[in-house]
């Protein structure tokens, strides 16, 4: 396999990943978090073994490209809120890609992942039954409640079907979060399911006993993470501190050369 500038020459066993591009992800950015941010690309390239492309999408360089206009409103808790639905718009309405949420950390190879996919789908993704019990998460914002929650923090796009070309900057900077969110472009036949395992809720999926199925492949710290002071002991902290020590350990090696 020959590499050049984030295409392989190669072909893929999965029917709909014949194409030559990387895998994409596209992981939500927040200025508040960008450690958060870090942690979850360095865990994903760690632990790849197919070549992929990371995209944060950061909300202050799709408004200088006019992408982005939305007014933030209240119930926003990062500044990805709306602009996640961009993806099938950044990836050129091509191929699959990822958007994932920064507050991610991927314990197993993507290729798994990628493998999951089903070209019958508009999208894919973990169908959470979630009411969160906390009343404010991360840094104290507030917790909303509303059908398929945490649905829309981590969606295989088809990027190319037909249903997705509504996804334009027009309508994500006008559309509902009703709209959005709970993916009402699509019928439900059009949202394929992935194993709960890749989108694993931080304090609400319990991992089994004796069941290698239930343990995760990617952390959601969807109520807050360890970069958060209130958060720093929350379940799963000490995995996620051991990644952003291999990352600073690594960066630091880069400085010094």
């Amino acid at each position: 396999m020959t590499m050049t500038n984030g295409e392989v020459h190669t072909v893929s066993a999965n029917g709909g990943l014949t194409s030559n591009k990387s895998f994409k992800f596209f992981v939500g950015y927040d200025p508040r978090e960008d450690i958060a941010y870090q942690v979850c690309r360095h865990s994903i390239l760690k632990r790849s073994s197919i070549p992929v492309e990371i995209i944060p999408i950061i909300q202050s360089e799709l408004r200088k490209k006019n992408l982005y206009w939305r007014e933030r409103g209240q119930l926003e808790s990062t500044e990805f809120s709306f602009s996640r639905f961009l993806t099938p718009y950044l990836a050129n309405y091509e191929g699959w890609a990822v958007f994932v949420d920064c507050d991610f950390l991927y314990l197993a190879d993507v290729k798994e992942l990628r493998d999951l996919i089903d070209d019958k789908y508009a999208i894919m993704c973990v169908q959470h039954d979630y009411t969160p019990k906390e009343t404010t998460k991360m840094d104290g914002a507030v917790q909303t409640v509303y059908p398929r929650k945490n649905w829309s923090s981590m969606v295989l796009y088809n990027c190319g079907h037909p249903k997705n070309k509504v996804l334009t900057p027009e309508v994500v900077n006008a559309q509902t979060g009703a709209f959005l969110h709970r993916f009402q472009w699509l019928e439900d036949e059009d949202i394929g399911s992935i194993p709960f395992v890749w989108n694993f809720l931080e304090g609400h999926n319990k991992v089994v006993e004796g069941d290698a199925t239930t343990f995760p492949k990617a952390i959601h710290y969807t109520r807050g993470g360890p970069w958060f002071e209130a958060w720093k002991n929350c379940e799963f902290a000490d995995l996620w501190l051991k990644e952003m020590e291999e990352y600073m350990n690594e960066e630091n090696k880069v400085a010094e050369n």
